[in-house]
């Protein structure tokens, strides 16, 4: 019976990690809403707005300068406040934005609603997966810190389904649907539901026992821990916590210094690998799958239709990687993952390299039209199983806690920049080198992330977050020896 009664008690506090870390991960809902929510409506605003292929992009990608300066100040200002308002504060920035970008008269101010919503995005996208790696066990910290990821690809599902259901019902993004207001408007307001949602549950969780303990809570944290972390002796981990963030009172560039190049080597290696998750040009997909797929022949309708079927492989392939991530290692995973990307993207160029025509008369002759299909979504298949979660689980855990706060917003800060940069040039690299050229150079980056992976990536499975020292992380070759070398 008292077996029985412990292993009651035992689900419901997974139970509750579950909960609370579901909570936390709409954050990267919205920022799956954000990151996809301009793939219906570019084509419509370049019209409306009467916008050349450099606004265009500049349009599109600006909100990600914003997320990057979000992410920046994220971590401080979580551990300034604590992780639930700062919550609260990107779901009311995203909540302006939608509605500012919806209901926008000019270039100007449509611009600075985008960035008000990316910096609520940025916030957003470090303060979810920290605060899933705070309160979940270490035996599935993988799977949940992995919802973030699960999160941002029902967030790109759902606002691509939206955005078809609206430009349907309109008879195109650009017709008038409701209130005197054409469907790519309400692509953007209806962006307050979500982003509502996330602020409501924000004030229903618990918060970080990480940060309970810096502000000297010792009792509260304990109790967070117990009941959802699933600590037996929440007040002996509470110190553990305490011994962990002893040099955090402030986190400085002190912490996260080194020899090479002035920063840390491990956080060298998270500012390289939120690099390479852009780099293989994910989001150009996202961004402009609704405009590519009719750039080389498809209409309106089936490009909408093709962009929503690749956002469904995209969450079913992520939830596979939350089955495989806490068994089968973030390495190894992320190995699989590179491979299969450079093949993908490998093949989508070679399609693409076979375009006919100019302008709006392209087309893709049998059969490598459906090879670009293939290729392209063979491509979300292996990032969604790989660097799609993978990243972020491991940019929220391979940090010691001394640098995490500090160490997190840069490397999220890069994958923003260079998820800026790869937007911003997409546009126009289309139409100067060709998409051959452009997913040829993706699949590069795809190659070279296999080298990184095996030399440069430690394996975190099953490993508490106060074990990441920083100093003693475990390499590749030290991950299949079993030993730790020194960092």
């Amino acid at each position: 019976m008292a077996q029985s009664v412990g292993g009651a008690d035992l689900s419901s506090r997974k139970g509750k990690a579950v909960g609370v870390s579901i909570a936390a991960a709409v954050g990267g809902f919205l920022f799956g809403f954000d990151s996809s929510v301009i793939n219906g409506a570019v084509n419509s605003l370049t019209s409306h707005f009467h916008l050349d292929a450099f606004l265009s992009g500049f349009v599109v990608s600006i909100a990600l300068l914003g997320c990057a300066v979000g992410a920046w100040y994220a971590g401080r200002l979580a551990d300034m406040w604590g992780r639930r308002k700062v919550m609260l504060l990107g779901s009311g920035m995203f909540i302006i934005s939608s509605i500012g970008s919806g209901l926008a008269f000019s270039v100007p101010d449509l611009l600075v609603w985008r960035v008000i919503g990316g910096l609520g995005i940025g916030i957003a996208s470090v303060i979810a997966p920290a605060y899933i790696s705070e309160v979940a066990p270490a035996g599935g910290r993988g799977a949940l810190g992995s919802l973030q990821q699960l999160a941002i690809t029902i967030g790109q599902l759902v606002v691509l389904s939206s955005n078809k259901g609206l430009a349907g019902a309109a008879g195109g993004a650009s017709r008038d649907l409701w209130w005197g207001l054409e469907a790519w408007r309400w692509m953007f307001l209806v962006g307050v539901i979500p982003a509502a949602v996330y602020g409501v549950l924000a004030l229903s969780i618990p918060e970080s026992p990480r940060y309970l303990v810096q502000k000297g809570r010792l009792g509260d944290a304990a109790g967070v821990l117990e009941r959802v972390s699933g600590e037996s002796d929440g007040q002996a981990k509470a110190q553990e916590i305490k011994q962990t963030l002893r040099k955090e009172h402030r986190t400085s560039f002190a912490d996260i210094r080194g020899h090479r190049f002035g920063l840390h080597p491990l956080v060298w290696v998270g500012i390289i690998m939120a690099a390479l998750q852009q780099l293989v040009g994910i989001n150009a997909i996202f961004y402009y799958s609704t405009t590519l797929w009719q750039s080389v022949g498809f209409s309106e309708s089936s490009s909408f239709t093709t962009s929503v079927i690749t956002a469904a492989i995209n969450v079913v392939m992520t939830v596979v990687a939350m089955l495989f991530i806490d068994r089968v290692g973030r390495r190894r995973l992320l190995t699989i993952g590179s491979i299969g990307m450079f093949l993908s993207l490998l093949l989508t160029a070679i399609a693409f390299s076979q375009q006919h025509g100019t302008g709006k008369g392209v087309s893709l002759p049998h059969p490598y039209g459906p090879l670009a299909l293939v290729g392209a979504n063979a491509f979300v298949v292996f990032f969604a199983l790989s660097w799609g979660p993978v990243m972020w689980v491991m940019l929220a855990e391979m940090f010691p806690n001394r640098m995490r706060a500090m160490a997190l917003a840069i490397g999220t800060a890069s994958n923003w920049i260079f998820n800026f940069i790869v937007t911003f040039a997409f546009e126009p690299a289309t139409k100067h080198v060709g998409l051959s050229w452009l997913y040829g150079a993706f699949a590069l980056f795809a190659f070279l992330s296999i080298f990184f992976v095996v030399f440069k990536i430690p394996e975190t499975k099953q490993r508490t977050l106060e074990s990441m020292t920083g100093d003693t992380y475990r390499r590749p070759e030290a991950a299949r020896g079993g030993g730790a070398a020194k960092g």
